[in-house]
């Protein structure tokens, strides 16, 4: 019990480090709150397109193996 007072001081002075903290990119344009919803539309038609890719595969498989 008493080593864990010990072992939680030791975690923060080790987090604590003399290096300079990274620069950040600053964002190129200025974001809307619509930029997030037009991301996620976009994932959605990607993801979209490619389950039908997949089922026109699949599709044509089924054909193949029918024959």
């Amino acid at each position: 019990m008493k080593l864990l007072p010990l072992l939680l001081c030791l975690a923060a002075l080790g987090a604590c480090s003399r290096k300079p903290p990274e620069p950040q990119a600053k964002p190129a344009a200025v974001s809307t709150p619509f930029d997030a919803m037009r991301a996620d539309e976009q994932r959605a038609k990607d993801v979209s397109k490619a389950l039908e890719k997949k089922s026109a595969e699949q599709d044509k498989q089924i054909e193949a193996a029918g024959q």
